[in-house]
């Protein structure tokens, strides 16, 4: 960050400070918040609280994540066989819809000086879905003839070929029994996305423009005032002060810890939700002239009865200006909601209103107790082992084990019990005085629409004036661009120019 603004710390503890605007936590669902609020409202003052003494340090930074634009090129878990043999490309098609709205915010923002430095934060890089086996490539077949005729996933290519493979993914070739039927569909128009350099772009800008961004300052406590608006204990953790901060509207974008914070506002819209964190690890390259000989992020299919988020992929990464090279994910266990959280976490979070939701989960969702079990069970060789399923010929000496991010899937309540659900959630207060956002994947990709949803919810009187603003920034609000391909075409033409998103010079290198 440029611009880091301490907080205050006055001798009165009781005095308040005013703002219009509190967004909890500084990764990338308050970052996109607080520069659409910016270009909206830019009168208004907006606050950010950080517990860590840096941004995106959490979920947002790029080794806590594959950094995928998830757009359903290549993910096989959003288009589901069907028991007749068909293939449901109904949430394929949503994601992708989601992340073209993201690319059209970055696009302007790019324009108007919101951020500087598009190949800071997003790189072009091939998706790639991945399988072997006769059934397999049938069903990724069948994938293949219900998306590559869609606007959305135009260009998208088909191979069985041995050779083609060895060309496009040398080493995932190299040492590869093709006596097995292997196939891939390719997509050239995928992404890479540091959203931690994302974040903090969006979040200078927030506090170049008068907003302030405060560091090492957590959030313990929250409560409703007689006038609608919301006062907050805020903790300065260096100095050991606290001090209360009265907000109009405030948004809870703390990742695993946005559900202790829903629970102790007391709003009837977080009553019944729970949280069941999940920790992750990747195997990080650490031989370059590995990772020179793959540029494209590659999506196999997950275990039969393992959860989505057990998808594993082989990502190449591109962070500081320098390609890398993940595989996973390898799940994990903890109790804590964050990966800087606490051991307290989860046990904190069951209250008498979400008791029988965490139950029901706990009974129905044996599947994934197994699969965590296997996971934490798993040695180095156990993991490499895996690991060759994408790299035949891989070895521990080229590869590291790191810690990811920890996750929290969202818990909701349903009938008398509970369902676990691997995707977002936004909770917003009926009078739209606070909101919050539960869940992961696909996550960060869809921070813009996900940020919009909240304004929309949170600020029916203004949202109708700030629709000409928001059309400005996302040309497609409001439109299905798979109902409207011309649209779809010029929004794609405009971003991949302003993004910088044409000919990936690398990836062509690597397959010539």
């Amino acid at each position: 960050m440029d611009k880091e603004v301490d907080f205050p710390v006055s001798d009165n503890n009781a005095v308040e400070t005013k703002t219009d605007v509190v967004l909890v936590g500084a990764g990338i669902m308050s970052a996109t918040l607080g520069a659409l609020l910016r270009q909206l409202q830019p009168d208004w003052s907006i606050s950010v609280f950080e517990r860590l003494d840096a941004a995106a340090a959490e979920s947002s930074d790029p080794w806590n994540n594959a950094g995928t634009g998830h757009s359903a090129l290549c993910e096989l878990n959003y288009t589901p066989e069907n028991k007749d043999g068909s293939v449901d490309i109904a949430k394929a098609i949503n994601v992708n819809e989601q992340f073209q709205v993201s690319r059209q915010f970055w696009a302007h923002a790019l324009e108007n000086g919101v951020l500087t430095e598009a190949r800071e934060f997003v790189n072009p890089i091939p998706h790639v879905s991945f399988v072997h086996g006769a059934d397999n490539v049938k069903y990724l077949r069948k994938r293949y003839d219900a998306l590559a005729g869609h606007p959305l996933f135009a260009g998208m290519e088909y191979t069985e070929s041995p050779d083609e493979f060895a060309r496009r993914l040398p080493l995932m070739a190299k040492g590869r029994d093709f006596s097995e039927p292997v196939a891939l569909n390719w997509s050239d128009g995928g992404t890479d996305v540091d959203f931690g350099a994302l974040t903090k772009q969006l979040l200078n800008h927030v506090a170049s423009s008068g907003g302030t961004v405060h560091f090492g300052h957590e959030v313990t406590g929250i409560s409703k005032q007689s006038d609608g608006s919301w006062t907050l204990k805020v903790h300065n953790r260096r100095t050991r002060a606290s001090k209360t901060v009265n907000a109009k509207f405030v948004f809870v974008g703390a990742g695993g810890g946005a559900l202790h914070l829903l629970q102790k506002s007391g709003i009837a819209e977080a009553k019944g939700f729970g949280g069941f964190p999940v920790s992750g690890a990747f195997l990080r390259c650490t031989n370059p002239e590995l990772i020179d000989q793959h540029r494209a992020k590659v999506y196999g299919k997950a275990a039969v009865g393992a959860p989505p988020m057990s998808v594993p992929h082989l990502d190449t990464r591109v962070i500081n200006g320098k390609p890398g090279l993940l595989f996973g994910p390898y799940a994990g266990w903890s109790p804590k909601f964050l990966k800087q959280g606490r051991l307290t976490d989860l046990p904190g979070s069951i209250k008498p209103n979400n008791l029988f939701s965490m139950l029901g989960v706990g009974l129905t969702e044996l599947g994934l107790t197994k699969y965590l079990i296997s996971e934490l069970l798993q040695s180095p060789e156990d993991r490499i082992g895996t690991l060759g399923e994408f790299v035949p010929e891989a070895q521990g000496k080229d590869w590291e084990l790191i810690t990811a991010g920890q996750r929290v899937q969202v818990i909701r309540r349903k009938g008398k019990g509970g369902v676990l659900e691997f995707g977002t959630a936004v909770v917003t207060a009926g009078d739209g005085s606070i909101a919050g956002l539960l869940g992961a994947s696909p996550g960060a990709s869809t921070a813009v629409p996900a940020m919009i949803d909240v304004l929309q919810r949170c600020f029916g009187d203004k949202f109708a004036s700030w629709e000409p603003k928001l059309k400005q920034m996302v040309p497609s609000l409001g439109v299905k661009l798979s109902d409207n391909e011309a649209l779809f075409r010029e929004v794609w033409d405009w971003t991949n120019r302003v993004l910088e998103l044409g000919t990936d010079e690398m990836a062509t290198a690597v397959t010539a």
